[in-house]
């Protein structure tokens, strides 16, 4: 038979009763540190932290970034140098790159931004999504160019990142 201890609160050993683990809400947990609460966490695992100044509340699962990448577009494959929450990566052409989303977002609603190292600091080069695409909840499309939208060119660092809801 597994043990099982049951409490309401655990506070630090010195006895400073403000700070500790507060369980008597049903179905939470209560982070509190010199009696202010910092975090809370429900049932459905919804958990919501104090910001840095203390006077603002950030919801975890709503204020994250939910997918980001930095690839190499010059490399075979648009070979990604670091990612979180990608599957893989296509080559779609030159300046073309599809970032494929492992967990995919709720809805095609979602933020995505994409940025780049200029390769050619004399040419203002752009990063966006290409015109003609489909933004999908698996995919985020991004088109380098050079001076205008049909003017395509490989970028040796690419970055893409999206905000939202997962599915």
């Amino acid at each position: 038979m597994a043990s099982e201890i049951k409490v309401d609160t655990i506070v630090n050993a010195g006895g400073d009763n403000d700070t500790g683990i507060d369980l008597a809400t049903n179905d939470q947990i209560l982070l509190k540190v010199a009696n202010a609460t910092k975090l809370t966490m429900n049932s459905t695992g919804q958990t919501t932290i104090v910001g840095e100044g203390g006077t603002t509340t950030t919801n975890l699962q709503q204020g994250l970034v939910k997918v980001w990448v930095n690839f190499d577009g010059t490399a075979s494959g648009a070979a990604s140098r670091d990612s979180f929450n990608v599957s893989g990566m296509t080559d779609s052409g030159t300046g073309l790159y599809d970032v494929s989303i492992n967990n995919n977002m709720a809805n095609d609603d979602y933020a995505d931004v994409m940025g780049m190292k200029d390769n050619d600091y004399g040419n203002r080069s752009f990063l966006g999504k290409q015109s003609n695409s489909t933004k999908t909840t698996s995919n985020i499309r991004t088109a380098s160019y050079k001076g205008d939208p049909n003017g395509y060119q490989d970028n040796e660092e690419v970055r893409a990142l999206a905000a939202g809801d997962l599915a």
